[in-house]
């Protein structure tokens, strides 16, 4: 089963490349943009809305990227790595 963790105070500069280069240290991530993504402002979408959601193959990866880098330091800023809940529209 993959495991859908949040990335949250993400640096604005960071793109979807170099938040998987940077979590696949942990582990396999799933292929595409359901690896990871950085989400983007509705509005203007070249600017990252500081966080995004990275997606590893199996739950032991996630587990191991959640204590790996869980606080620690990434391009100046100090992550916030945890599993993702169902937002809102999806729990309707």
């Amino acid at each position: 089963m993959a495991k859908k963790l949040y990335v949250g105070n993400l640096a604005y500069q960071v793109d979807d490349a170099e938040l998987r280069k940077h979590f696949e240290q942990a582990g396999e991530l799933m292929d595409g943009e359901d690896g990871a993504k950085v989400i983007k402002d509705k509005f203007n979408q070249d600017r990252s809305r500081g966080f995004g959601f990275v997606q590893f193959k199996n739950d032991d990866d996630a587990e191991k990227a959640i204590e790996m880098l869980n606080g620690k330091d990434f391009a100046g800023r100090d992550l916030v790595v945890n599993e993702a809940r169902p937002n809102d529209r999806e729990r309707r």
